[in-house]
Protein backbone atom coordinates (compact mmCIF):
# COMPACT_ATOMS: atom_id res chain seq x y z
CA UNK A 1 0.00 0.00 0.00
CA UNK A 2 1.24 3.84 -0.98
CA UNK A 3 1.87 5.90 1.88
CA UNK A 4 0.63 9.42 2.64
CA UNK A 5 1.23 11.42 5.26
CA UNK A 6 -1.83 13.70 3.94
CA UNK A 7 -3.96 10.69 3.80
CA UNK A 8 -3.04 8.98 6.85
CA UNK A 9 -3.20 12.54 8.75
CA UNK A 10 -6.83 13.04 7.69
CA UNK A 11 -8.09 9.64 8.54
CA UNK A 12 -6.64 10.37 12.06
CA UNK A 13 -8.38 14.02 12.15
CA UNK A 14 -11.63 11.76 11.03
CA UNK A 15 -11.28 9.26 14.04
CA UNK A 16 -10.50 11.50 16.74
CA UNK A 17 -13.85 13.72 15.45
CA UNK A 18 -16.26 14.55 18.41
CA UNK A 19 -18.71 17.61 16.60
CA UNK A 20 -21.89 15.62 16.21
CA UNK A 21 -23.14 14.70 20.13
CA UNK A 22 -25.65 12.39 19.01
CA UNK A 23 -24.03 10.35 16.49
CA UNK A 24 -21.09 9.99 18.98
CA UNK A 25 -23.51 8.96 21.83
CA UNK A 26 -25.08 6.39 19.63
CA UNK A 27 -22.29 4.93 18.28
CA UNK A 28 -20.88 4.30 21.56
CA UNK A 29 -24.00 2.95 22.66
CA UNK A 30 -24.19 0.20 19.78
CA UNK A 31 -20.80 -0.69 20.74
CA UNK A 32 -21.89 -0.75 24.19
CA UNK A 33 -24.53 -3.03 23.71
CA UNK A 34 -23.46 -5.41 20.72
CA UNK A 35 -25.53 -7.95 18.74
CA UNK A 36 -26.17 -11.07 19.93
CA UNK A 37 -24.44 -12.13 16.85
CA UNK A 38 -21.24 -10.37 17.67
CA UNK A 39 -20.89 -10.12 21.29
CA UNK A 40 -17.53 -11.46 21.15
CA UNK A 41 -16.14 -8.57 18.92
CA UNK A 42 -14.87 -5.30 20.45
CA UNK A 43 -16.29 -2.52 18.32
CA UNK A 44 -14.64 -0.19 17.24
CA UNK A 45 -17.90 2.69 18.25
CA UNK A 46 -15.69 5.76 16.40
CA UNK A 47 -15.69 7.67 13.41
CA UNK A 48 -14.86 5.44 10.78
CA UNK A 49 -12.06 6.72 8.17
CA UNK A 50 -11.72 6.48 4.72
CA UNK A 51 -10.18 3.53 3.24
CA UNK A 52 -8.58 2.64 -0.08
CA UNK A 53 -5.49 3.58 -2.18
CA UNK A 54 -4.23 7.46 -1.46
CA UNK A 55 -3.06 7.43 -5.22
CA UNK A 56 -6.92 6.59 -6.15
CA UNK A 57 -8.28 8.11 -9.09
CA UNK A 58 -11.43 6.09 -8.33
CA UNK A 59 -13.30 7.53 -5.37
CA UNK A 60 -16.40 5.84 -4.24
CA UNK A 61 -19.51 8.11 -1.82
CA UNK A 62 -21.35 5.92 0.63
CA UNK A 63 -23.69 6.90 2.88
CA UNK A 64 -22.42 6.23 6.59
CA UNK A 65 -21.12 3.59 8.51
CA UNK A 66 -23.82 0.30 9.15
CA UNK A 67 -23.72 0.20 12.94
CA UNK A 68 -23.02 -3.66 13.20
CA UNK A 69 -20.95 -2.89 10.44
CA UNK A 70 -18.27 -0.12 9.72
CA UNK A 71 -19.32 1.08 13.36
CA UNK A 72 -18.17 -2.55 14.84
CA UNK A 73 -15.25 -3.54 12.50
CA UNK A 74 -13.63 -0.02 11.74
CA UNK A 75 -13.52 0.15 7.79
CA UNK A 76 -15.59 1.23 5.67
CA UNK A 77 -18.40 -1.18 3.89
CA UNK A 78 -17.21 -4.18 6.15
CA UNK A 79 -19.06 -6.66 7.64
CA UNK A 80 -22.57 -6.08 6.04
CA UNK A 81 -24.41 -7.02 3.49
CA UNK A 82 -23.80 -4.03 1.50
CA UNK A 83 -20.09 -4.27 1.52
CA UNK A 84 -19.88 -7.67 0.07
CA UNK A 85 -21.83 -6.75 -2.57
CA UNK A 86 -19.39 -3.59 -3.00
CA UNK A 87 -15.89 -5.61 -2.72
CA UNK A 88 -16.98 -8.77 -4.80
CA UNK A 89 -18.07 -5.78 -7.86
CA UNK A 90 -14.77 -4.04 -7.07
CA UNK A 91 -12.77 -7.32 -7.19
CA UNK A 92 -14.11 -8.40 -10.33
CA UNK A 93 -13.49 -5.10 -11.65
CA UNK A 94 -9.59 -5.54 -10.88
CA UNK A 95 -9.86 -2.58 -8.03
CA UNK A 96 -9.64 -4.87 -4.74
CA UNK A 97 -7.00 -8.03 -4.21
CA UNK A 98 -10.14 -9.79 -2.92
CA UNK A 99 -13.80 -10.33 -2.76
CA UNK A 100 -14.20 -10.18 0.89
CA UNK A 101 -14.24 -7.90 3.65
CA UNK A 102 -14.46 -9.84 6.83
CA UNK A 103 -11.95 -7.29 9.35
CA UNK A 104 -9.51 -5.14 9.54
CA UNK A 105 -6.77 -6.62 9.15
CA UNK A 106 -7.86 -9.35 6.49
CA UNK A 107 -5.31 -8.33 3.97
CA UNK A 108 -7.69 -6.59 1.57
CA UNK A 109 -6.66 -3.78 -0.29
CA UNK A 110 -7.80 -1.35 -2.86
CA UNK A 111 -6.31 -0.83 -6.33
CA UNK A 112 -6.64 3.15 -7.54
CA UNK A 113 -9.69 3.31 -5.62
CA UNK A 114 -10.98 4.70 -2.43
CA UNK A 115 -14.37 4.82 -0.04
CA UNK A 116 -15.27 7.70 1.89
CA UNK A 117 -18.74 8.58 3.33
CA UNK A 118 -20.84 11.83 3.47
CA UNK A 119 -21.22 10.39 7.66
CA UNK A 120 -18.44 9.03 8.70
CA UNK A 121 -20.54 7.82 11.68
CA UNK A 122 -23.36 5.43 12.21
CA UNK A 123 -26.58 7.26 12.39
CA UNK A 124 -29.90 6.35 14.29
CA UNK A 125 -32.16 4.77 11.67
CA UNK A 126 -29.44 4.98 9.24
CA UNK A 127 -30.03 8.67 8.61
CA UNK A 128 -27.95 11.78 9.54
CA UNK A 129 -29.61 15.19 9.85
CA UNK A 130 -28.62 18.28 7.45
CA UNK A 131 -26.08 19.95 10.86
CA UNK A 132 -24.49 16.12 10.82
CA UNK A 133 -23.58 15.96 7.51
CA UNK A 134 -22.40 19.37 6.97
CA UNK A 135 -20.45 18.86 9.82
CA UNK A 136 -18.74 15.88 7.74
CA UNK A 137 -18.63 17.89 4.92
CA UNK A 138 -14.90 19.06 5.91
CA UNK A 139 -13.50 15.65 6.02
CA UNK A 140 -15.03 15.08 2.32
CA UNK A 141 -13.56 18.79 1.13
CA UNK A 142 -10.44 17.36 2.47
CA UNK A 143 -10.24 14.17 0.94
CA UNK A 144 -10.48 15.73 -2.70
CA UNK A 145 -7.84 18.05 -1.78
CA UNK A 146 -5.92 14.58 -1.51
CA UNK A 147 -6.75 12.57 -4.16
CA UNK A 148 -6.09 12.46 -7.81
CA UNK A 149 -9.25 11.15 -8.67
CA UNK A 150 -10.28 11.07 -12.38
CA UNK A 151 -14.18 9.45 -11.49
CA UNK A 152 -16.62 9.54 -8.37
CA UNK A 153 -19.14 7.01 -8.15
CA UNK A 154 -22.53 8.52 -5.67
CA UNK A 155 -23.28 5.19 -4.23
CA UNK A 156 -27.23 6.19 -3.66
CA UNK A 157 -29.33 9.85 -3.43
CA UNK A 158 -27.58 10.94 -0.26
CA UNK A 159 -24.09 10.07 -2.10
CA UNK A 160 -25.37 11.84 -4.98
CA UNK A 161 -26.53 15.20 -3.09
CA UNK A 162 -23.28 15.26 -1.11
CA UNK A 163 -21.35 14.85 -4.27
CA UNK A 164 -23.14 17.00 -6.13
CA UNK A 165 -22.74 19.96 -3.21
CA UNK A 166 -19.23 19.62 -2.96
CA UNK A 167 -18.48 20.08 -7.08
CA UNK A 168 -20.42 22.56 -7.00
CA UNK A 169 -18.27 24.32 -4.06
CA UNK A 170 -14.87 23.46 -6.01
CA UNK A 171 -16.53 24.62 -9.17
CA UNK A 172 -16.54 21.59 -10.76
CA UNK A 173 -19.83 21.60 -11.81
CA UNK A 174 -22.26 24.87 -12.53
CA UNK A 175 -25.79 25.46 -13.64
CA UNK A 176 -29.03 23.21 -12.63
CA UNK A 177 -28.10 20.69 -10.25
CA UNK A 178 -28.25 17.31 -11.86
CA UNK A 179 -31.06 14.47 -10.43
CA UNK A 180 -29.49 11.03 -9.12
CA UNK A 181 -30.49 8.02 -11.80
CA UNK A 182 -28.53 5.18 -11.76
CA UNK A 183 -25.86 5.12 -14.60
CA UNK A 184 -25.80 8.77 -15.28
CA UNK A 185 -22.92 10.22 -15.50
CA UNK A 186 -22.03 13.99 -15.49
CA UNK A 187 -18.94 15.85 -16.40
CA UNK A 188 -17.61 17.60 -14.30
CA UNK A 189 -14.52 20.29 -14.58
CA UNK A 190 -14.33 20.83 -18.10
CA UNK A 191 -14.58 16.94 -19.14
CA UNK A 192 -11.52 16.36 -16.56
CA UNK A 193 -13.22 14.53 -14.29
CA UNK A 194 -16.83 12.44 -14.50
CA UNK A 195 -19.51 11.63 -11.83
CA UNK A 196 -21.39 7.95 -12.07
CA UNK A 197 -24.35 7.31 -10.11
CA UNK A 198 -25.15 3.83 -8.98
CA UNK A 199 -27.67 2.80 -6.60
CA UNK A 200 -26.52 2.10 -3.28
CA UNK A 201 -25.83 -1.76 -2.40
CA UNK A 202 -28.01 -1.94 0.37
CA UNK A 203 -30.18 -4.89 1.41
CA UNK A 204 -33.49 -2.49 0.51
CA UNK A 205 -31.93 -2.37 -3.02
CA UNK A 206 -30.91 -5.95 -3.87
CA UNK A 207 -33.37 -8.09 -2.13
CA UNK A 208 -35.82 -5.89 -4.03
CA UNK A 209 -33.83 -6.60 -7.44
CA UNK A 210 -33.98 -2.88 -8.03
CA UNK A 211 -30.48 -3.20 -8.12
CA UNK A 212 -28.63 -6.55 -9.85
CA UNK A 213 -25.21 -7.78 -9.66
CA UNK A 214 -24.79 -7.49 -13.94
CA UNK A 215 -26.18 -3.48 -13.28
CA UNK A 216 -23.96 -3.19 -10.62
CA UNK A 217 -21.12 -4.60 -11.97
CA UNK A 218 -21.85 -2.12 -15.30
CA UNK A 219 -21.37 0.68 -12.70
CA UNK A 220 -17.62 -0.13 -12.09
CA UNK A 221 -16.90 -1.41 -16.04
CA UNK A 222 -17.84 2.36 -17.00
CA UNK A 223 -16.10 3.66 -14.52
CA UNK A 224 -12.74 1.56 -16.11
CA UNK A 225 -14.01 3.52 -19.43
CA UNK A 226 -13.85 6.93 -17.96
CA UNK A 227 -10.28 6.20 -16.63
CA UNK A 228 -8.97 5.10 -19.40
CA UNK A 229 -10.79 7.76 -21.53
CA UNK A 230 -8.89 10.25 -19.22
CA UNK A 231 -5.80 8.66 -19.79
CA UNK A 232 -5.84 8.87 -23.66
Amino acid sequence: MKRSPKWNALNRQIVACDRCARLRSYCQDVASAKRALYRDWDYWGLPVPNFGDPAARLLLVGLAPAAHGGNRTGRAFTGDRSGDWLYRALFKAGFANQAEAVHRDDGLQLIDCAITNPCHCAPPDNKPNGEELQNCSEWFGRTLSILPVKVIIALGQLGWESSVDQFTALNWMSGRKPKFAHGLVVPLDDNRRWLIGSFHPSPRNTFTKKLTEPMFDEIFQLAREYLDKGEA
